[in-house]
């Protein structure tokens, strides 16, 4: 039943799904809009109001290095140091500002300017690979270009006043098309028909 999700959004996509349907996300029936990839934007040119899922201050649980965290802004700053104890008491913060705040305080992992990118990648898939109804709403993002725009001047992980180069975007995009593709590059609709029913 993982597959279902994938499989009901790769639909969506394809408007195979008709008026009224609705699926099963995680363990709960969902509503299908027929019509989703028809209003979807060229460009998301920002993490809020029906977007505001994409961003790392989203409330979704994830495992990082054997901790739990309730959103990936938790787990990012608190990968910025190795200190298991550190890493504790950020994922016990109750807001993911509170961890960007403490995150800030750190004194930073001797490798972090190296390995920030793949943290954030890592903590981004798992969100979206953790929770199916984020996974069905990224991938009704279709293909639009997602840019996370912001006013408070961040031009590597997004993009301020038209320059920036928008690192996380480009990473849910990739996560995008990974869950549209698989591993081996077959869509989720050959793997459904190919697994035995």
């Amino acid at each position: 039943m993982k597959s279902l999700p994938l499989l009901v959004a790769v639909l969506l996509l394809c408007g195979c799904a008709s008026s009224g349907s609705t699926a099963l996300v995680g363990h709960r029936a969902v509503d299908i809009d027929p019509n989703a990839s028809a209003h979807t934007p060229a460009k998301v040119a920002e993490f809020q109001g029906e977007y505001r899922f994409l961003s790392n201050f989203w409330p979704a649980t994830i495992d990082f290095e054997g901790i739990t965290y309730p959103s990936v802004e938790h787990a990012y700053q608190a990968a910025k140091t190795l200190d298991p104890n550190q890493r504790r008491r950020i994922a016990a913060l109750s807001t993911p500002a509170d961890a960007k705040r403490e995150g800030r305080a750190l004194a930073l992992r001797d490798d972090w300017e190296q390995a920030k990118f793949d943290v954030m990648e890592r903590c981004v898939r798992e969100k979206f690979t953790r929770h199916a109804d984020l996974k069905a709403r990224l991938l009704a993002t279709g293909d639009a270009t997602l840019e996370e725009g912001n006013t408070w001047g961040d031009r590597v992980w997004g993009v301020y006043q038209g320059q920036g180069d928008n690192r996380l975007g480009k990473i849910l995009m990739k996560v995008r098309q990974e869950l549209r593709t698989g591993p081996m590059g077959s869509t989720a609709l050959d793997r459904e028909q190919r697994r035995p029913h």
